[in-house]
């Protein structure tokens, strides 16, 4: 089973400041406004968004401690959602016509209104996963649904600290993976 350390180890030393990172914002005090379920709920959703399947399967072990099968479901449903609808945004948005706008979309997003698990943590979760996708729309509009559910700054600023933190950690595994990999080609 994995451990938090065991990912931390397998950082590289040039990596030290996200081996810190990581195992503070996974924590309640290293992550402020947040309950410890709303962290690994996040912390998943991040790693799912970060598209690094070996780390992700590795976080969602650590946690499932903490999550029961909704939040899990729930956490990469967000990712997954939002990996179409950052896409579509971002295109409404960077494409400066606004005709565009005006059509329909004609995409299922269903599991926006109907999430599995509570409005605002799955709000936390689409933020997570559009943070790290890069769509400032979507990142705007999650991030005023959480407002007007009562989330405070802080629980938000968290959610994006532990996202960048865990998509950090997802690249730089990814890198490391390769490497390797590389070597054993080279070999």
């Amino acid at each position: 089973m994995s451990t938090l350390e065991g990912i931390r180890e397998a950082l590289p030393g040039y990596a030290r400041d996200l081996q810190l990172n990581l195992g503070t914002v996974l924590t309640p005090a290293g992550a402020p406004g947040l309950s410890e379920r709303q962290i690994w709920a996040v912390a998943l959703a991040a790693a799912s968004a970060s598209r690094n399947a070996a780390f992700s399967l590795r976080l969602q072990a650590l946690a499932a401690r903490h999550l029961d099968a909704a939040q899990v479901s729930a956490a990469h449903a967000a990712a997954a959602i939002m990996a179409m609808n950052n896409v579509y945004y971002r295109f409404l948005h960077l494409v400066e016509d606004p005709e565009y706008a005006k059509l329909p979309a004609r995409l299922r997003m269903n599991v926006i209104g109907a999430p599995g698990i509570a409005k605002a943590d799955f709000e936390l979760l689409a933020l997570a996963a559009s943070a790290i996708n890069g769509c400032g729309t979507c990142v705007a509009s999650h991030e005023r649904q959480l407002r007007q559910h009562g989330v405070t700054r802080e629980a938000v600023h968290s959610a994006v600290r532990i996202a960048a933190t865990v998509h950090a950690v997802a690249r730089v595994l990814e890198s490391v993976s390769g490497e390797s990999a590389g070597k054993a080609v080279a070999a």
